[in-house]
């Protein structure tokens, strides 16, 4: 299930008592605050069980409605500066009044996946963006975070230039990796935190990629049979309630989470994700280990 909307939502991880004495001395408070959606909301779901593995007090701040692009959080911000009764785009807050509020450390910034491997979307409104943030946190380290291409049995993926898409896992992914390492260079060299390369890599590896099953009959499934999805590390198929079979290739599962948060945990803290011991009860202990091999892969070549 993904993700509903959060925007002032606080995790404070202060009890490390389990921890070991090194880590307990490198103890550090981090606040990030997340200008972003449901892919961040993914991203962020078990980076606060990492930090805390790792020794960091890690507190969170949200501005993360799903499908929010570039275009719209600036947007937001533009109404708000004109008539501060508007703009309230985070559950009835503005952006000034949830990041304007005390010191941040990072802030971080993404585009819509949808959008993601359209040039055209992105820095006019990032610029904007960029700066708005600068001038409320003008300390805060603005980080980008590289969000990832549909799984490549999509029935649709991210535009390229207006209404036209993308045909392939790959070619999202090349055309928004290209976008996210402009915008980093035109807003003067922002680090990036390269989920979507590490995403790629596991859809690609001869041995973990995931499969399509063929031999399932999508068109007169019954619940609750699901096809094989065996290292997926998207969502795939579920059957909702009322009894219909559901595709999403977009968002990340407990294994893409889980990838994504070491991306995170590994870009924002320095440290080597292949060190960490969590991982989720969903994921095998022989996947998160690849898991954690790749990003750490990623994490070191990243270019």
């Amino acid at each position: 299930m993904i993700n509903i909307l959060r925007f002032t939502y606080l995790i404070s991880l202060a009890f490390l008592s389990y921890l070991p004495a090194d880590a307990q001395q490198k103890s550090k408070t981090v606040r990030v605050f997340m200008i972003g959606n449901s892919f961040s909301q993914n991203a962020s779901r078990y980076l606060p069980y990492m930090a805390k593995e790792g020794g960091y007090n890690l507190e969170l701040g949200h501005a993360e409605p799903g499908g929010c692009s570039l275009q719209r959080h600036w947007d937001s911000v533009a109404a708000y500066l004109q008539d501060t009764s508007r703009g309230k785009l985070y559950n009835g807050k503005s952006l000034k009044e949830l990041l304007g509020k005390g010191k941040w450390d990072i802030v971080t910034i993404q585009q819509y996946s949808l959008l993601s491997a359209d040039e055209k979307t992105y820095e006019q409104y990032a610029r904007k963006l960029y700066d708005y943030i600068k001038e409320l946190q003008p300390d805060a380290e603005v980080v980008i975070h590289q969000t990832w291409a549909y799984r490549a049995d999509a029935k649709n993926f991210g535009r390229v230039d207006g209404t036209e898409t993308a045909k392939t896992q790959q070619e999202m992914w090349e055309k928004s990796r290209v976008n996210y390492h402009s915008l980093s260079k035109a807003l003067g060299g922002l680090r990036i935190i390269p989920s979507g390369d590490a995403f790629y890599a596991v859809a690609t590896d001869s041995k973990w990629a995931f499969k399509k099953d063929e031999a399932f009959d999508y068109t007169n499934a019954v619940s609750p049979a699901l096809p094989a999805d065996e290292n997926s590390i998207n969502v795939g198929y579920t059957w909702t309630n009322e009894g219909k079979l559901k595709f999403d290739p977009n968002h990340a599962n407990e294994a893409g989470c889980y990838l994504a948060g070491l991306m995170w945990y590994g870009t924002l803290f320095g440290e080597d994700p292949v060190k960490l011991s969590f991982k989720p009860k969903a994921v095998s202990d022989e996947f998160a280990a690849f898991l954690r091999e790749t990003a750490s892969k990623t994490l070191k070549s990243k270019k």
